[in-house]
């Protein structure tokens, strides 16, 4: 009898856990625009920006939310994130100034991050060094037809001193921790990234439109090399400082 409750109850606790992830399949569009005490033109290519959502997957080839011209797409997978590095162009670079790179692999590396559950306990416990979010109860907002959450992240600089950033989101849609919003639950629909000298970019949801999103859409464009992410920062390492040494000369 008593090995039936216990089955019994881990079947509930099962179900507890499928119905609790968001099932929210569809396409969300942001806008991009120049805030803060200094306005400067948003180039074209960042104006607007798109991310893909199936369930807790989130795809994007958004430079705004690649952040280098050098990644072509960017991959949220539950806790993994996963980035497809295009150094071609520098690899040819350093090659034409006779660097040799300990790395012999592909220039076309699909890089490969995941969350410990270490890492993702820590990212709501106060602190004053690195970052943690701070959800807010009870205040909310409407964007693009959505109830949005309000959130803000501290993020603090190297003397301790904090650099919050509100973010408007939903727990709805997408993953319970977002590495393509800094680790927020589900969906960034609103915030704004500071750039210095009194700029910042806005990024505002515009539209989420349900549907028409399958599995397959989710799948990363093919030919990178997937390496460890020691090998990984080793080579970034690399170039930084041979870039570095070339600039120097």
């Amino acid at each position: 009898m008593k090995k039936i409750l216990a089955i019994a109850a881990f079947a509930v606790l099962s179900m507890g856990c499928l119905m609790a992830q968001n099932t929210f399949r569809g396409t969300i569009t942001y806008s991009v625009t120049s805030t803060g005490e200094t306005a400067f033109q948003v180039p074209e290519q960042m104006a607007t920006a798109e991310i893909k959502v199936y369930d807790d997957k989130v795809l994007t080839s958004s430079m705004v939310f690649t952040n280098s011209p050098m990644i072509n797409s960017v991959l949220v997978d539950g806790h993994k994130q996963f980035m497809c590095w295009d150094l071609s162009m520098i690899f040819m670079y350093l090659s034409q100034n006779d660097v040799e790179l300990d790395y012999k692999g592909s220039s076309k590396i699909l890089a490969k991050t995941e969350m410990s559950q270490q890492d993702i306990d820590s990212l709501t416990i106060p602190c004053t060094e690195g970052m943690y979010i701070e959800y807010v109860d009870g205040e909310t907002k409407t964007i693009a037809g959505v109830t949005a959450k309000k959130a803000i992240i501290h993020v603090f600089g190297e003397e301790g001193d904090d650099h919050p950033v509100v973010i408007w989101y939903s727990d709805e849609m997408g993953p319970d921790v977002n590495l393509l919003f800094n680790g927020i639950k589900g969906i960034g629909l609103e915030y704004s990234t500071d750039l210095g000298e009194g700029r910042q970019l806005t990024l505002t949801a515009t539209e989420v439109k349900k549907g028409k999103v399958k599995e397959v859409d989710m799948l990363l464009p093919s030919g990178y090399e997937t390496i460890s992410d020691e090998d990984f920062k080793a080579l970034f390492t690399q170039i930084q400082e041979e870039m570095q040494y070339l600039q120097e000369e």
